[in-house]
């Protein structure tokens, strides 16, 4: 893979300049532990019909032997290759799909022969398919059935609730996770979440911290990955979104990868399961509150111990019926520390927190959290002192939605610092007012709509922040020279100062050519580290 300059305009010297890597990596190669097979043996196989009354031991003459294997692979979030193996006397066959879901496909055989037939169905979840055989000729028909689950999954919010708190000692020994080891968290099965629970989202806060180090999220049973959702230095308390798969016991593994021992807090507000609930759709990300400005309430810092509330649904792209929505929160000019709680419209208070900040600071975190039955969410100031606050609106779930979650074992997949650790060997610091040019899929990948990724600036040599935005142009165009220069997106991702390590997770969208650009929008050089923990993918239904 290698690199290709974009435009640069010499002239002026807020002009972008341009990277873009030439080729995109095989995401679906990467998740492949999430096709399953499924299988069916030909002992399985029943006759039906009039040859059903017969006795067991007596053969049909003509086809005494006919029956039917199946095995049945996941090839994407939504659809699956069947494999029909057929045993037969030389005759003609009619063969009968019937996929579970109200359709049906009509085939036809001649003796022995292995039919190969792919679907995808409109909805995520668990499906019985049926294969009937009918041999006219001979009087006699047969059929087996498979039971198969699709790979992709919905999301189900969940009143955000605290699932560990080392400080307190909640569900967890009450101590400091000491350094290189990890704290266990129980997701599938606590409270109303299933226990075939495939992936969670968590609000995760290190506090107490006495080094730096970074933690790691991931699936308990699988190797720890070369990825990070959390970077942090002594004194600091750092909050951020993880989306991580859970491992085969229900749990998440928080890994510390500090020098010294930190607490660990996590809350759930929603998990994934392969049945239908509600689909992610993206959207370029949307300003719906500053208080700076009056934007979505009232003008002015929010008081401290006062809460929001602000419109959502049925504004700016977002319809009427979701019922979770994706965020990018950012408190600026806080009086002094304290943290944001965003939660339902119409509902309590939780015991959780979602952007922690000490006087002064700016600081993002993103955010998932379920909407009220009005359409609302409400944010609550948990400071004594006043804020201000900006919402950006980055995607929403709705059981309209299409995307269906395919979660990843985390993995590096840009790395300017060490590009050759990395999936896409992006080489060097991100200019100041620049940005890279990430390929995420090819063109015949476009049911690709999102991608979960954990953003990290490091090595910044000022202050500023960053924006993702999906990119307008093909690989093509900048393969060929035609590129145009994308216009600066407004809305941050996370903000940094001089010297500071800064994570933030964000849901981007891949627009139509699946590249996404990350603009430093700083005036100085910074590096950039992204993991992809996951994507979304919309099902592709042919007439």
């Amino acid at each position: 893979m290698g690199f290709l300059p974009g435009t640069a305009q010499a002239a002026d010297p807020s002009a972008p300049v341009a990277r873009h890597a030439a080729k995109a990596p095989d995401l679906k190669k990467a998740g492949a532990s999430n096709l399953k097979t499924f299988k069916s043996g030909a002992e399985k196989t029943r006759r039906v019909g009039a040859a059903a009354t017969a006795r067991a031991d007596v053969a049909v003459a003509g086809n005494p032997d006919l029956k039917i294997a199946l095995s049945a692979t996941n090839t994407g979030a939504h659809s699956l290759q069947l494999w029909a193996d057929i045993t037969s006397a030389d005759a003609a066959l009619e063969v009968t799909v019937s996929w579970g879901d109200g359709k049906v496909d009509k085939l036809a055989a001649s003796g022995s022969a292995q039919l190969l037939p792919l679907h995808t169905y409109a909805e995520v979840g668990e499906y019985k398919i049926k294969v009937v055989v009918n041999d006219v000729a001979n009087k006699v028909s047969i059929e087996n059935e498979l039971e198969v689950v699709t790979s992709g999954s919905e999301f189900t919010p969940y009143e955000p609730t605290r699932l560990l708190d080392t400080r307190e000692g909640f569900r967890a020994p009450k101590a400091k996770v000491a350094p290189y080891s990890s704290a266990r968290v129980k997701v599938g099965g606590y409270g109303t979440i299933p226990a075939g629970v495939q992936a969670v989202v968590l609000n995760v806060t290190v506090t107490n911290t006495t080094s730096a180090g970074h933690i790691t999220a991931y699936d308990t049973g699988n190797e720890r990955p070369n990825a990070s959702n959390i970077n942090f230095e002594p004194g600091q308390t750092v909050p951020n979104l993880v989306v991580v798969p859970v491992g085969n016991d229900g749990s998440v593994d928080l890994y510390n990868g500090g020098w010294e021992s930190v607490d660990l807090i996590a809350d759930i507000t929603g998990y994934f399961m392969p049945k239908a609930a509600n689909g992610y759709t993206p959207m370029d990300p949307t300003r719906f509150v500053d208080t700076r400005e009056g934007l979505g309430t009232n003008k002015g810092q929010v008081p401290g111990q006062t809460s929001f509330g602000t419109q959502i649904a049925g504004l700016r792209g977002v319809p009427q019926g979701v019922k979770a929505v994706a965020l990018n929160v950012t408190v600026t000019g806080p009086k002094e520390a304290g943290h944001l709680i965003v939660y339902p419209g119409g509902g309590k208070i939780p015991l959780a927190s979602n952007v922690n900040f000490t006087a002064g600071q700016t600081v993002a975190n993103s955010v998932i959290v379920p909407v009220g039955a009005d359409g609302s969410i409400n944010i609550r100031n948990s400071a004594w002192a006043g804020a201000d606050v900006i919402v950006d609106v980055v995607g929403y779930y709705s059981p309209a939605g299409q995307g269906a979650f395919m979660p990843l074992s985390p993995m590096r997949f840009v790395d300017t610092r060490n590009p050759d650790g990395a999936i896409i060997p992006l080489r060097g610091p991100i200019a100041g007012r620049g940005y890279a040019a990430v390929p995420f899929f090819t063109e015949d990948d476009a049911v690709f709509t999102a991608y979960v990724l954990n953003t990290t600036v490091t090595n910044t040599a000022g202050g500023g922040f960053l924006s993702v935005a999906p990119d307008p142009n093909s690989a093509e165009q900048y393969e060929n020279g035609t590129a145009v220069t994308p216009a600066r997106p407004g809305a941050s991702t996370l903000n940094w100062t001089k010297g500071k390590t800064v994570p933030n997770l964000v849901q981007a969208s891949g627009g139509k050519h699946g590249i996404v650009d990350f603009w430093n929008q700083g005036w100085e050089k910074t590096d950039l580290v992204v993991d992809i923990s996951g994507y979304y993918e919309n099902p592709v239904i042919k007439p």
